[in-house]
């Protein structure tokens, strides 16, 4: 990934992203082409320097059965929206402006590792749901199904980890632009309704 200094994203910025992250797309180049799945994931900062990205899909999908060559790769978004030439105070003041696009990305490679055991799953998919279903009242936990229901459904899919070597991340949010015109960009995101966007900028440009 290209990434001018100023839009590079430190250790912090990324390790929220990757925590706070709910899915992404899983590439794996195989024998067969570049496969692609979008995919609900977890991150766990305890493995190795990098850390890993687990997730599960379905014992149909083929991505889990072809052998990955080298490294696959993760592609986690953050919030990201369209710039609008309006908001820059340069517009006014000399109109040499275009429209841009304002984002946080990261691309997270590593070692696939394929997880067919009931246990991991089992373990992953309760903690997966404890993520999403913690702060819901009511909430939903893997107990409130069948056993033999749930049984069912574990064996209808496959687990994935993948062991992260290393993480290209961007945090494009105005930072190339004077003070005048990103302040103009939070307000344009403000009157658009989206606070996370400005305050995205905003917290670029501390």
């Amino acid at each position: 990934m290209y990434v001018p200094a100023h839009f590079s994203a430190d250790d912090a910025e990324v390790r929220a992203l990757l925590a706070g992250c709910g899915a992404a797309d899983l590439v794996t180049s195989t024998p067969q082409g570049l496969i692609t799945t979008f995919l609900p994931v977890l991150y766990n900062a305890s493995v190795g320097e990098h850390g890993a990205m687990l997730a599960h899909v379905a014992r149909n999908n083929d991505q889990w059965r072809e052998p990955a060559a080298g490294e696959s790769l993760l592609i986690v978004h953050g919030p990201d929206a369209y710039v609008s030439p309006s908001w820059y105070a340069s517009k006014a003041e000399h109109g040499r402006v275009v429209p841009t696009w304002n984002y946080l990305t990261a691309h997270v490679y590593g070692h696939l590792v394929v997880h067919d055991d009931p246990a991991w799953v089992e373990s992953m998919v309760r903690r997966l749901t404890g993520r999403h279903e913690g702060d819901r009242d009511p909430g939903w936990s893997v107990d409130d199904a069948p056993p033999a229901f749930i049984a069912g459904q574990l064996r209808a899919i496959v687990g994935l980890e993948l062991l992260i070597t290393r993480i290209e991340a961007k945090a494009k949010m105005s930072q190339n632009r004077p003070e005048a015109d990103r302040a103009g960009v939070v307000e344009g995101y403000l009157a658009e309704g989206d606070a996370t966007m400005a305050e995205a900028v905003r917290d670029a440009s501390a």
